[in-house]
């Protein structure tokens, strides 16, 4: 797969920039403003791939991607990109000296949930605001010299809209991770050098309509029984009433081995629908080195 046109979370320096450039470097990277356009994008044709966040392992799944795919979009995985997050507070370089008197914190609504104890405990008082990625939080404090605000986001953001890093290293805890989804409009698996070499498929799942009792219990009896292997379940409002909910389980197996065509009929069988999202590999990229 060359010279593809690819659509991710911007702006650049984003981290879905850098995971998106890390599977992708030779492609045409274009940067959008947010989550349900990347994929309306190549839910439409537009582009051939967009590259979204999917979780954080501080802070869970990003509840936009997954109801976007359920309930939008007919696309598919065709990878998962896992990288380690470094976040670090930034200000313009007009006002390093006076950073610890900064008025207004800005970042990605899982970004300040991912540094919550450094901004309790360091920075209480001071009113958090939240942007669309960690990269526009960025660029939105370097076209705003004059005033004396921060944002926290990554070292390549700090460097692309030359931003002092003030304090490093202020997420909470030390694995901090997230995955982000390679979406695809055709139904293919991206296999290249470097992936981890276990298949895994991501199916969404909603209940009969009859609200029988025992029927999750089916549900994961259906795996349980075939020796399927679950990496993620988890449950997510339909939107129709309270009570009710879809759940997204990440299977460790192609959906085109026979174990996997009899649970997906059973299921059906059962009164579930089912919607697969495709089978994929999962590709790990390096941890950022700080810049000092």
């Amino acid at each position: 797969m060359t010279n593809l046109q690819i659509a991710y979370l911007g702006p650049e320096a984003s981290f879905t920039h850098l995971a998106t450039q890390a599977l992708f470097p030779t492609d045409c990277l274009l940067p959008i403003r947010t989550i349900p356009e990347c994929i309306e994008m190549v839910s439409n044709g537009q582009v051939e791939v967009a590259v979204v966040p999917l979780e954080n392992a501080l802070e869970g799944t990003v509840p936009l991607t997954i109801d976007y795919l359920f309930h939008e979009a007919e696309v598919n995985v065709i990878a998962e990109i896992l990288s380690p997050i470094a976040q670090h507070l930034m200000v313009h370089p007009n006002n390093s000296e006076k950073w610890e008197k900064i008025s207004t914190i800005y970042s990605h609504p899982h970004a300040l949930a991912q540094c919550h104890k450094y901004l309790y405990y360091r920075f209480g008082k001071v009113p958090l605001e939240q942007s669309s990625s960690t990269a526009a939080a960025a660029k939105y404090v370097s076209e705003r010299a004059d005033e004396c605000i921060a944002a926290i986001a990554n070292t390549s953001a700090a460097a692309e809209y030359d931003l002092k890093i003030v304090e490093h290293n202020i997420h909470d805890f030390h694995f901090n991770h997230t995955r982000f989804f390679v979406l695809s409009k055709k139904k293919r698996c991206i296999e290249t050098k470097g992936h981890n070499g276990q298949v895994k498929t991501t199916v969404m799942i909603t209940l009969p309509k009859d609200d029988r009792s025992g029927a999750l219990h089916q549900v994961l009896s259906v795996f349980a029984w075939r020796q399927l292997n679950l990496s993620k379940i988890e449950s997510r409002p339909l939107k129709t009433g309270l009570g009710q909910y879809f759940f997204i389980i990440d299977v460790l197996e192609d959906e085109k081995a026979p174990m996997m065509i009899g649970a997906i009929e059973e299921l059906k069988a059962l009164g579930c629908e089912v919607k697969s999202l495709g089978s994929y590999y999962t590709y790990e990229t390096k941890a950022e080195v700080p810049s000092e």
